[in-house]
This record gives C-alpha cells, structure tokens and sequence, in this order.
C-alpha cells in the first residue's frame, strides 16, 4: 500500500512525522504523495488559525481520495477531538500518544473497517521513545522533550502535550550517533520546552549538552528554541569552551513590553531580557540571536507596541518571527478583554517585520568579506544554497558533488535573504 503524511506545526510534529514515515517504510508501505492509499495528518492547534487549517487538510484529504484510510494525529485531535469526529470519512484518531504504533491501527481498521479512536490522556504521562533515521544528510532533528508546565496565558500546548517529560539520556547519545554514521553533520535538539529536559530526571539540559559535545564526528550542534532563563550560567561557560555549540540561539522573546508580559505570564521582565542576552554576548560576540513576538495581544496598547519596537530594535536580534495574535479557545487569554482588532494588528505586523528586515540585514553586514563555512542543503540552477553555523542562508555558484559538505566561501554580498558566496 502506499502512504502520504502532511504535517503541520513545529519541529517536534515533524520529528514525529519522521518516525511514522520511517517505521510505514520499514513494513513495506510505499511513499507516494500522488496516489496514497493511507494519508496521515499530523495536526497543529497552537491557534484557532493552525486548527482551522489542520481540519481543512483533512476536508481536502478526504475529498479527494475517498478510498483511503484517513488518519488523524497529533495537538488538534488531542484537545479537539469532537470537530474531528463531525468530519465523515475519518479512519483513525489518535492523539499525542501512541504515534509509534501506527502500524498496529493500520491494520485493525484494515482487518475491521471500523472507526478507531484512541486519545489518551497525556497530562500524567511517560516520554513515549521514538528514533529516525532521516535521509537529509546535512541536519537531523532529534527530539528529545515532551510537554510543557509554562501555562502561558494565550497557549494551548500545555493540554495539548501533558507534563514535562526528557528522553533518557543514553538513547539520545545512541541516535545521534547511529545519525552520525549515517552522514549527518548537525543536529537539531527539539522539545515542546527544550531548557527543561531532564526536570523529570536527575539530569539537567546541560549535562546532556556537555555529554553530546564529546560525540567524535559532531560537527554542528543546534538548540531549536530555548526559555531565555534557561541559558543559564553553566551552559554559557560550556558555550565558551566549544565551537561544537553553533553560534545560532533562539530565544522567544513574544513581547516587547512589560506590561503584555505580565498579562501573557511570561516570567521575565524586559530588564532581565536585556542582563541576559549582553551575557550572552560576552560569550559569544557574534552569535545570531533569533526571537518570536506575538503582535496584538489583547490590551496592547499602542504605547505598549511602540515601548516593543524600540526594545526589540536595542536588542539586535539577527531576526524576528513575528506573529499575529489568534485567539485560542480554552486559554486564559481568550477571555481578556480589549481584544485588538484585525486592521491594527496588520499594520503592527508589518512594521515589526520591516524592522526585522532593518535588522537582519545588518546583522548580514558584519560578515561581508569574511571567510564562512556552510553546508549546501539543495542545488538550483547552478547554484548551492545553505546555512552556516550561525544561520545565514548562503547562496553560492557551484556543482552538486558539493552537497552536504564542508564549503569555505567568501561573502561578497547581500541579496536579501542571502548573503552571496564565492567558494
């Protein structure tokens, strides 16, 4: 038979995508996105948007192959699992629980062409072990957290993905170098709360990092997305001894005022932000530091918005991932009130991008005329296309036997999103 997966959402849904498509593989199912007789989707609800989106694939998916087995999985069958359950057609339901037996649903709904439903409560759970092995050579995702105990007023994820739960540390040594061996040159550490691996165990985030960086053949070693707070003093000096650590952070940020932080139950305050990232800094000194920021939460004033943009803009983060808010129901959120209306929250938008443009060029001028290595990622007319450490997107005139290696290149220009390369 053969199978199709679309994934909505974070790099975790993607690592677990990953997995289902490796085990479907391994018992003979056959990739194939045009004629699939299995199609699984993997859902997002982080807003009302991403769950509307998540049950319109499903709609799409089932409109146009009515003869396949239509698998639901993931954040919105979790907390949503009515709206799916109104949508005739659907095959299999399963929440965030249980994604590494898919096979085992596949073939009781082939055996009894009845509708499964297994949404298992995750609030009091077990980190559920999965391994990938991932075809892309240049970067693995390895995952290595589940949960989160934040409880940030706008966000839903908490109940969708249970208690704070850290994959033993052995099994995390072992897949990245079995990846390793496998080809790959960096690995991406992802989590629901990253920072907060090992709270479960007698083992913190940075006796896993410290462990990973002596793996021999390790060349890039990439955190997804980490609490600020969490960037704490040892992990700084481990930062300071090892190239290992790429020089690429991303440190949601989400507000840019005191004032929505507090209402948001983000716990920092901006001064504390500020102290944080010249840590960071010392340390590093030409570390690109990424951040998220949500734009219109309800009570955002314009003072409050203004008060963000000359903060974010004091900051120098090498780019800003800016998102308008979305009201999710069932966070505290949604019942505050001095909602911002649609037209606002736009123009906030794209100002905020315009300064995140401002500021990811200049962050690109630094390195023009300097010596960079990147890893090619894909060829395109002549061209090779690719990350350095520290996240800059290079683009480079030069031949596909190059791919997933070690380039040295000379930055020659900006041609926005790309610093343009001379190997």
């Amino acid at each position: 038979m053969h199978y199709l997966i679309y994934t909505l959402g974070c790099k975790v849904n993607t690592y677990e995508s990953e997995v289902m498509d490796n085990i479907l593989s391994a018992n003979d199912y056959i990739k194939d996105d045009e004629h699939p007789d299995i199609i699984i989707i993997n859902t997002c609800t982080v807003t009302s948007v991403a769950s509307n989106k998540s049950l319109k694939m499903v709609r799409h998916y089932i409109k146009e192959y009515p003869n396949a087995i239509v698998i639901v999985v993931g954040c919105m069958s979790q907390v949503e699992t009515d709206k799916v359950l109104e949508i005739p057609g659907v095959s299999i339901i399963l929440g965030n629980k249980n994604k590494t037996k898919i096979i085992y649903y596949i073939n009781e709904f082939k055996d009894n062409h009845k509708q499964i439903v297994d949404v298992s409560d995750v609030m009091h759970t077990t980190f559920e072990d999965m391994q990938v092995k991932n075809i892309d050579k240049t970067r693995a995702v390895v995952k290595i957290e589940d949960g989160c105990n934040n409880f940030c007023s706008y966000c839903i994820i908490p109940y969708t993905r249970g208690n704070i739960r850290s994959k033993d540390k052995d099994k995390v040594v072992s897949e990245i170098k079995e990846l390793i061996k496998e080809g790959h040159h960096e690995i991406v550490l992802a989590g629901i709360h990253t920072g907060h691996y090992g709270a479960d165990k007698d083992y913190r985030f940075y006796d896993l990092l410290k462990e990973l960086v002596e793996i021999p053949g390790l060349e890039r070693l990439r955190i997804s997305s980490i609490e600020l707070n969490e960037v704490n003093d040892d992990i700084l000096d481990l930062m300071s001894k090892t190239n290992v650590i790429v020089d690429h952070i991303h440190l949601p940020l989400q507000a840019g005022s005191d004032h929505v932080l507090k209402m948001m139950n983000r716990h920092y305050d901006i001064e504390y932000f500020f102290k944080r990232l010249d840590k960071i800094r010392s340390v590093r000194p030409e570390i690109n530091i990424t951040t998220d920021v949500i734009v219109g939460f309800p009570g955002e004033t314009d003072e409050d918005f203004k008060i963000g943009l000359d903060n974010i803009r004091k900051m120098k983060f090498g780019k800003v991932h800016v998102f308008p808010y979305s009201e999710r129901f069932g966070t505290k959120s949604a019942s505050m009130p001095n909602k911002i209306d649609d037209n606002t929250k736009k123009k906030r938008c794209h100002e905020l991008l315009e300064l995140s443009k401002e500021l990811e060029l200049d962050y690109m001028s630094h390195f023009l005329g300097r010596e960079l290595v990147f890893i090619p990622e894909v060829e395109n007319n002549g061209y090779l296309i690719g990350h350095t450490g520290n996240y800059l997107l290079v683009k480079v005139k030069g031949c596909k036997e190059l791919l997933h290696q070690d380039v040295k290149v000379k930055i020659k220009d900006i041609k926005y999103p790309y610093v343009i390369g001379e190997i």
